[in-house]
């Protein structure tokens, strides 16, 4: 008899990657499945709820056709992007293309909703400032801008909750996800009813909430029929991608710390007690466990910095060929750095009007410095948020290094030393899929609880050491980055300005 095996979805930025693994923790298969990323105009995001559902839909259905027998599979388990505005009307259709986490068009409705309600009020309510990202400021641009959509709506949902409606007629939500809406109490684990009535967000949009290891729904007959699956499995209440790839690398406890570089970067801390940052400048959550709370920082454009340097000026070179390039320059990549704030920036700054910069730059500079200065400019940014998280009182001495990013032999060295700490990293394969799949395991009864599922499918590392002289150039190269954000604040507020007045969004 075979063993019994789960399937995770990660409903990402740039595409849906669906996983099969086993109870040991095992990977019997992965399914990746791209979409389309709008840019309508600079600094909009968007995609289509009806891609995503396309995307899912193949990815799941492929993994599950790899299982021995169908009945091995036992329950499926949701993740991804977190923040995204998803409005559907009556009819549960989507209204408009939802609006992204690194969308920045809401700069504007934020300032609005934190002069009116102002931060300690905010914090309080939530733990959190109204970042462009979330979905409180983009309900509130949705009703200045586009106001005939939100008297059509009849559900407001995340978008892996997008896809949860889609294969079980429900719309529910977990409350890790719901941490980054803007109107979620976290320490109380609920919906703020305060800042829903403040918002004049109607409670009928809203999705009940449920723990991530709930067992919160059920595959429908039709849903089933398209997948290839039996009818009736559990699909656990799941997580927001950074909450799902912690428990995918096993950070789930006090002093726990994974470093990710993604599209974004994240350094995401797990706490045994709820804790905010006065001002807001660290992001706050319930974590998929129960009683388990996260402290997050994030830069807006990690593996995006690489991904814009690529595509701008070296088009069809593979990541393969051009990290590697950096390795013919050295430790603080000759006096270039790199502000990766393509995106603004949120940790620590909460600036969406920050602006990337290269900056250094002389005719002894070739595309090895610059390559590198992109790699230390994320990891500067890394450190940054690092530091914030430990500024609000978490002890964190144990990291883990996950995402695209780590894959790549150089930039784990970078991160290590910039950090100066050593890194464990995170095996190929363990990302926010894995996690979303130890997630529906705990929800379909093979785990007692996500601590039990995490220690069973527990993998080796291998931990990175921090090199004594790559520590000492890269900690002088970010004493000078340091000094770039405040220096170049004033420009980048009147590129910004600039910008907006072009495509006529001032």
């Amino acid at each position: 008899m075979s063993p019994p095996a789960v399937i995770g979805l990660d409903l990402g930025t740039t595409g849906a990657r669906a996983v099969l693994a086993d109870v040991s923790g095992a990977t019997l298969a992965v399914h990746e499945a791209p979409y389309d990323l709008h840019t309508p105009r600079p600094g909009w995001a968007e995609q289509s709820p009806e891609d995503w559902e396309r995307a899912a839909f193949s990815a799941i259905s492929a993994v599950a056709s790899r299982a021995r027998r169908e009945d091995d599979i036992r329950a499926i388990g949701l993740t991804g992007q977190m923040h995204g505005l998803t409005l559907l009307d009556r009819a549960q259709q989507p209204l408009r293309d939802a609006i992204l986490w690194c969308d920045l068009r809401t700069g504007p409705q934020r300032r609005e909703l934190e002069d009116a309600i102002g931060v300690p009020t905010l914090v309080r309510h939530t733990g959190n400032l109204p970042l462009e990202g979330f979905q409180a400021p983009k309900i509130v641009w949705v009703r200045q801008h586009e106001p005939d959509l939100l008297e059509r709506t009849a559900h407001v949902l995340l978008p892996k909750d997008f896809i949860r409606l889609r294969l079980s007629g429900e719309c529910l939500t977990d409350v890790s996800d719901a941490s980054g809406t803007g109107y979620f109490d976290s320490a109380k684990r609920r919906w703020s009813d305060q800042m829903i009535d403040m918002l004049a967000i109607d409670r009928a949009w809203l999705p009940e909430i449920r723990e991530s290891p709930e067992p919160a729904s059920r595959l429908t007959p039709a849903a089933a029929e398209r997948l290839g699956l039996r009818p009736g499995i559990p699909i656990a209440a799941g997580a927001g991608d950074q909450p799902a790839g912690a428990v995918a690398a096993g950070v789930v406890s006090e002093g726990d710390a994974a470093v990710t570089i993604g599209s974004s970067g994240v350094v995401f801390a797990a706490a045994s007690a709820y804790g905010a940052a006065p001002d807001g400048r660290v992001q706050v959550g319930a974590h998929a466990l129960p009683q388990r709370w996260y402290l997050m920082g994030v830069t807006q454009a990690a593996g995006l910095s690489l991904r814009w340097l690529r595509d701008t000026f070296m088009p069809g070179t593979s990541y393969d060929q051009l990290v590697p390039e950096a390795t013919d320059s050295s430790p603080g990549s000759r006096g270039l750095l790199w502000l990766p704030y393509l995106q603004g920036e949120r940790t620590p700054h909460l600036d969406a009007e920050a602006r990337g910069a290269l900056v250094g730059l002389t005719t002894a500079h070739g595309r090895a410095d610059i390559v590198r200065a992109v790699l230390e400019g994320v990891a500067f940014s890394l450190r940054d948020a690092a530091q914030a998280i430990q500024g609000v009182g978490a002890a964190v001495d144990r990291f883990k290094l996950a995402g695209g990013g780590a894959r790549s032999p150089l930039w784990r060295q970078i991160v290590a030393d910039v950090f100066d700490t050593p890194m464990r990293v995170e095996p190929e394969g363990r990302g926010p899929a894995f996690g979303a799949a130890l997630l529906g395991a705990v929800a379909s009864g093979l785990f007692a609880s996500v601590d039990e599922a995490v220690r069973v499918t527990a993998a080796s590392h291998e931990t990175i050491t921090p090199s004594a002289e790559g520590t000492a150039a890269l900690d002088a190269a970010y004493a000078r980055y340091r000094d770039l954000y405040p220096a170049l604040a004033a420009t980048s507020r009147s590129a910004a300005a600039f910008q907006a007045a072009e495509t006529g969004d001032a």
